[in-house]
């Protein structure tokens, strides 16, 4: 993997935001956390998380979560109630991401949502499917689950997605299906083998 560039790094809010956890007092009681391995408990527990990626100064993501919980060992964030505001070249937001749950990688950055997944553009496109992934150094959205997308009427599933979080050029690698609008209002369905 390439290394990160110096001007990219990771706010400090998840560290002051686990430290503040810490100082107030988080939930104590131990309970079973969505991905974590049998019997395994976290390092540390939060409610009303948020950690924000940026590239020279820029945001590029910022993850919000109801309740978040640190595996150390692991590496891993395990989020529940999450919602992922991905920015533009110009600092604005461009699409928002919507699960039940979700995984980070402390290091890596990337994610895992899981369970009524929406990624819902400001420009109307909207995807939907079960699980997928984000991979923070490509900045690529993953998913081998069956995939809907909607734009402008148009209706595209499949599975083997990949797009950017925009949603401006994605891919389906098989059993791809189309529905398309037609000029006088009517509906063409069309299958294809790959749809970008």
């Amino acid at each position: 993997m390439p290394p990160v560039s110096s001007a990219r790094r990771w706010s400090a809010i998840v560290t002051a935001g686990l430290l503040c956890a810490s100082l107030v007092g988080c939930d104590q009681t131990r309970r079973a956390v969505p991905g974590a391995s049998s019997g395994e408990l976290p390092d540390q527990e939060v409610s009303d998380f948020m950690v924000t990626e940026t590239d020279a100064g820029k945001p590029e993501w910022t993850l919000h979560a109801r309740s978040a919980a640190m595996f150390n060992a692991r590496n891993v964030l395990v989020a529940r109630g999450v919602r992922v505001d991905f920015f533009d070249e110009k600092g604005e937001r461009s699409s928002t991401l919507t699960a039940r749950e979700g995984e980070m990688h402390q290091v890596r950055r990337d994610m895992t949502a899981r369970g009524n997944v929406v990624l819902q553009t400001t420009e109307g496109t909207r995807m939907s499917t079960e699980s997928l992934r984000f991979l923070n150094q490509t900045q690529k959205i993953v998913s081998d689950d069956f995939v809907r997308v909607e734009r402008q009427g148009d209706v595209l599933t499949g599975y083997g997605f990949e797009s950017d979080p925009d949603l401006k050029h994605f891919e389906f690698k098989r059993q791809v299906e189309a529905v398309v609008r037609t000029r006088s209002g009517g509906t063409l369905e069309k299958k294809t083998g790959g749809a970008k």
